[in-house]
C-alpha cells in the first residue's frame, strides 16, 4: 500500500505541486465515493507527500460539490497524519490586503446542507472543535510563510459560505460587523472531517480581494480573483515547501491524534455492524474488532 504522512489539498489555482519527485498517481476508492481526483504521491524535501486538487484538475467541482468525506478518508487511508490546506479567500479587513497570507485560527460556518460528519446512522460521535485548526501545524505554516517572504497574518476568523455566488454588499457589511476576518467557500466541512479522522489540519488562506464591502475597491469579480490567484498560488507552493521541512516527526503538542478517544457516545454493543465495518479505518483504535468479526471478514474475502 502506498504511504504518505503529509497531505496537501490544493485550492483554486493550485492544481499541481511542482518540485515533487518519484511521482506516482493513485486512485483511491472510499466508502464515501471517489475523491476529487487521483492523488499524486511524491517526495518533497525528503518527505513523502500526497497532493490532491480540491476542485479536481481543470477546476470541475463547485465548492458545495467537493466530496470532502471521500477526500479526507482517502488521505487517511494513505497514512496521512497532517494536512496543509491551500484556500483562496476574500478579506473583510482593511489590513488584510489582496496577496496577503492569513493563517486562521477560527471558523464560522454559514454553509447549508453540506455533510459534516463521517458518522451517524446509529453511531453518535461528538468531537471537540473549539480550536478547529491544529495549533502546532498553524505555527509551522506561519513560520513557513515568513520564510517564503509573504506578508502574513497569524490568526483570524474564517467565514465559510456555500457560494458559488460571491457575497452581496449587505452580507459583506454584516460579516464585518460580526468581526469576521476572511471569507471563503471550502474550509468547512473539510476541517471537521479532518478532525474526525484525527488528522492535524491547518490552512494557508490566500487573500485575492476585499469581497464587496470596500468603498475604494471594486466588488469582487472572477477576473480579479483569477489574476490574484495566479500570484497567490506560487506563494502558496513556496510556503508548502518550507513547511514540509519544518513539520516535527512526532505529534505530541496538539489534541488532533486523539480526537475520537472520548467522542464516541454510542454504547459499543450498539454500534451498527455495517457502520463499524465501513469506518474501521477510523474506529479500529477505539473499537477493536472481536475475533468472530475478524473471522467473518476473512470469510467474506
Amino acid at each position: 500500500m502506498e504511504h504518505a504522512s503529509i497531505g496537501v489539498i490544493g485550492g483554486s489555482g493550485v492544481y499541481q505541486m511542482e518540485g515533487l519527485t518519484a511521482l506516482k498517481e493513485v486512485k483511491v476508492r472510499t466508502p464515501f465515493g471517489d475523491p476529487s481526483d487521483a492523488i499524486i504521491l511524491g517526495n518533497l524535501n525528503d518527505q513523502r507527500v500526497a497532493f490532491l486538487p480540491r476542485h479536481g484538475r481543470g477546476h470541475r467541482i463547485m465548492p458545495s460539490e467537493v466530496p470532502v468525506a471521500a477526500n479526507i478518508y482517502a488521505l487517511k487511508s494513505l497514512g496521512v497524519e497532517r494536512i496543509i490546506s491551500l484556500s483562496a479567500c476574500g478579506s473583510l479587513r482593511e489590513d488584510f490586503a489582496p496577496l496577503d497570507i492569513v493563517i486562521p485560527d477560527q471558523l464560522y460556518d454559514r454553509t447549508k446542507n453540506r455533510p459534516t460528519t463521517f458518522f451517524g446512522k446509529g453511531l453518535v460521535v461528538h468531537i471537540s472543535f473549539a480550536e478547529p485548526f491544529c495549533p502546532e501545524m498553524s505555527a509551522v505554516l506561519n513560520s513557513a510563510a515568513q520564510k517564503a517572504g509573504a506578508r502574513v497574518h497569524k490568526g483570524g476568523s474564517f467565514l465559510v459560505i456555500d457560494g458559488p455566488q460571491f457575497s452581496t454588499q449587505a452580507e459583506s457589511e454584516v460579516y464585518r460587523q460580526w468581526k469576521l476576518d476572511i471569507i471563503g467557500m471550502t474550509a468547512l466541512p473539510e476541517a471537521k472531517f479532518a478532525r474526525e479522522a484525527e488528522i492535524c489540519y491547518a490552512t494557508v488562506a490566500m487573500v485575492t480581494d476585499y469581497d464587496t464591502w470596500h468603498p475604494s475597491h471594486g466588488s469582487v469579480t472572477v477576473e480579479m480573483v483569477v489574476q490574484n490567484l495566479l500570484k497567490n498560488a506560487e506563494m502558496g507552493k513556496r510556503i508548502v515547501r518550507y513547511a514540509v521541512s519544518d513539520i516535527p516527526a512526532a505529534r505530541e503538542h496538539c489534541p488532533c491524534p486523539t480526537a475520537l478517544r472520548d467522542a464516541i457516545i454510542t454504547a459499543r454493543d450498539r454500534v451498527p455492524p455495517k457502520s463499524r465495518r465501513a469506518l474501521g479505518l477510523l474506529l479500529d483504535k477505539y473499537l477493536p474488532v472481536e475475533k468472530k468479526d475478524r473471522s467473518a471478514r476473512r470469510a467474506k474475502k
